[in-house]
């Protein structure tokens, strides 16, 4: 059995627990399933947030993804990854992004989600708007992320522990 990789791009809150279950459900060969949810906060810096906005460029957005779980798929032992990002106007709980990494190993399924996470936060396609009560603002990246996203560009192919 392959790699199984799922990216999707939707409005609709999705289930973490059932997409990990889904992408595990008959593998005898998987030792470890890491699964990340980017959640909606209620405040940015000590400020309240009502609602937070995410667009995309469709088509692109995806085919961007896909690239980079390609990429993780070619540096780790992993038997599946599942990337699901949000759209549209969510409020503060509300869940954005889920990255669940399998593999035989745990190095492997952690050090692929922390790849795909530093990607989705620095390099993804996609622009977020916060709404506070005075107003609306775009949020620019931040210098941390970037730093955190480089170091995998310098590190080149990782093997998972046993």
């Amino acid at each position: 059995m392959g790699t199984i990789t799922t990216v999707r791009i939707q409005s609709e809150p999705f289930d973490t627990a059932a997409e990990a279950a889904a992408i595990t459900r008959g593998r005898t060969d998987a030792g470890a399933v890491v699964t990340f949810t980017g959640i909606c906060r209620g405040d940015e810096n000590g400020v309240p947030i009502a609602a937070l906005t995410l667009e995309h460029y469709p088509g692109m957005a995806e085919a961007e993804i896909e690239r980079h779980v390609a990429e993780a798929t070619e540096r780790w032992p992993l038997i599946g990854v599942t990337v699901i990002h949000r759209f549209g106007r969510m409020l503060p709980g509300d869940d954005i992004m889920m990255v669940v990494t399998v593999s035989s190993h745990r190095a492997a399924a952690f050090a692929a989600a922390d790849f795909l996470m530093d990607y989705l936060k620095t390099r993804a396609p996609f622009w977020k708007q916060v709404e506070k009560t005075d107003g609306k603002i775009w949020v620019d990246a931040k210098a941390t992320d970037d730093e955190a996203a480089a170091r995998w560009a310098a590190a080149g192919k990782h093997q998972a522990a046993e």
